[in-house]
């Protein structure tokens, strides 16, 4: 999948691709074609950098409701001929979840395009999970024949299928197809189901990992050999070195990370550091220095997992460095620090702001540092990061930030958090929005009585509107 080309923030489509609060404010003022058009782009072309992280599907279907809106955009994103061609689940995934939420709210179109969708589509299998959850029995029963049509009858169709009923995210479908008295149906999905569970099992009597009695060495090569295979094991590697390794191998281990092969010296610096070694940081410090990419980001990584006083005390020397282990360092004071350590954390904010612009990865620990040491001067940085990000999840460690150094974000910004698209930033706003505002009255009544909304929203709501707090 390409990375999403975002609209400025100060527009309307750049608001809801962002899936600020601001996004359903702007669109319910603005004329309602445009609101509907753009609304559209977003859910056909879905804006998230991360979509298995970052929410908008809730968000894009309560804007639906309030706008009216028609389906039109999407039934003609999921007919498309393209999807007899690009399969891939992150081209209507977006569109089928909002899909779901909107049947969800009682939209039978939205419902019945699932199931033509579930019938003939290619991303098939994510449309069966919305289904699994909001239509009725007879609706799914409906669809098992043309299902089952996508997998011959042949020693290769029969395991593709006991492939789709082993891995179904929900299983209420095919369960309910097990008990038709058809044999090409209900047989056919118990004979799945069980050659499922049997290939299950004899993937579990085959294990290729590590096993009781294994070397230290044994482990090292088998680091190794994951790497050759392109998957980096030093994390598991070094849980089962704190399994086999005794006193004895500490001069071994030590050896490994300061001159193994790769893989070995990437388990070893996670071991020793996992251990709080005496020696570990100065073998980290070598590492990045003289190591390859890979020995160096493990180094890094190793270092960000300790939490004992040394390595606050190291990070306190290494923040000024311009590579990776510096800015490591500046997220280990941000998340471990004191508050003599507020003007180290500032200063890499700012400068990784300036430096790397509002969506570095480097940014979620520093903002989150600046929020935990009441960093007040940092506020004007803050709301840089909130308003410019292009990821929502980022936005909302901004929002919680501003929460606790910024006097005026209940009446700012909290304000319209109540709209956004994270479930943990409305919880924020719901627990910081100033009640004096109509809008917040009305929108904090309307989702403690949405059923679709997450229940710690809901808490954090009725904490301020309960029989022992001001009435809103």
């Amino acid at each position: 999948m390409f990375d999403p080309v975002i609209a400025p923030s100060g527009t309307l489509l750049g608001l809801l691709q962002r899936g600020r609060g601001d996004g359903t404010l702007h669109a319910l003022a603005a004329p309602r074609a445009d609101a509907l058009a753009a609304l559209d782009h977003c859910v056909v072309n879905d804006p998230r950098h991360d979509w298995q992280v970052e929410n908008r599907s809730l968000y894009y279907a309560r804007l639906y409701l309030d706008l009216h809106g028609s389906l039109g955009g999407i039934e003609r994103h999921l007919t498309d001929g393209v999807d007899l061609v690009e399969t891939d689940e992150t081209r209507t995934g977006l569109a089928l979840a909002v899909l779901g939420h909107l049947a969800s709210y009682g939209r039978g179109d939205a419902l019945a395009l699932l199931r033509r969708y579930a019938a003939s589509g290619a991303n098939w299998e994510w449309a069966l999970d919305e289904l699994a959850l909001r239509d009725d029995d007879a609706g799914l029963r409906s669809l098992a024949e043309p299902v089952l049509a996508r997998f011959p009858a042949t020693p290769e169709g029969d395991a593709e299928l006991a492939a789709a009923v082993r891995d179904a995210f929900e299983p209420r479908p095919w369960r309910l197809w097990e008990e038709d008295p058809r044999p090409f149906v209900g047989a056919r999905v118990r004979s799945a189901r069980e050659a499922g569970s049997f290939d299950r099992w004899q993937r579990q009597m085959r294990p290729s990992g590590p096993r009781p009695g294994w070397s230290v060495q044994a482990v090292f090569d088998w680091a190794d050999d994951g790497l050759e295979r392109g998957s980096a094991r030093h994390v598991p590697a070094a849980r089962c070195l704190a399994a086999v390794a005794g006193p004895e191998d500490r001069a071994e281990i030590v050896d490994a990370a300061r001159h193994g092969t790769d893989g070995a010296r990437c388990a070893a610096l996670h071991y020793l550091a996992d251990s709080q070694d005496p020696f570990v940081l100065d073998l980290v410090e070598a590492a990045v220095a003289d190591g390859s990419r890979v020995v160096a980001d493990a180094a890094v990584s190793a270092f960000e997992r300790m939490c004992g006083d040394e390595a606050v005390d190291r990070a306190r020397g290494w923040v000024h460095r311009p590579d990776a282990l510096g800015a490591s360092a500046a997220g280990v004071l941000a998340c471990k620090g004191t508050a003599k350590d507020a003007h180290l954390v500032l200063g890499a904010l700012r400068e990784t702001v300036r430096g790397e612009g509002p969506d570095a990865p480097e940014l979620w620990t520093l903002v989150d540092g600046a929020g935990r040491l009441g960093i007040t001067c940092a506020a004007p940085v803050l709301r840089h990061v909130y308003r410019e990000t292009t990821s929502s999840r980022l936005r909302g460690r901004a929002a919680a930030a501003l929460a606790a150094t910024d006097p005026s974000f209940a009446t700012g910004f909290a304000v319209e958090c109540l709209w956004d698209c994270e479930e943990t930033t409305r919880e924020v706003a719901a627990l910081h929005a100033e009640t004096g505002d109509v809008r917040v009255a009305e929108r904090l009544r309307r989702l403690a009585a949405d059923p679709a909304e997450e229940a710690e929203v809901q808490t954090a709501v009725r904490s301020r509107i309960g029989p022992d707090m001001p009435a809103v």
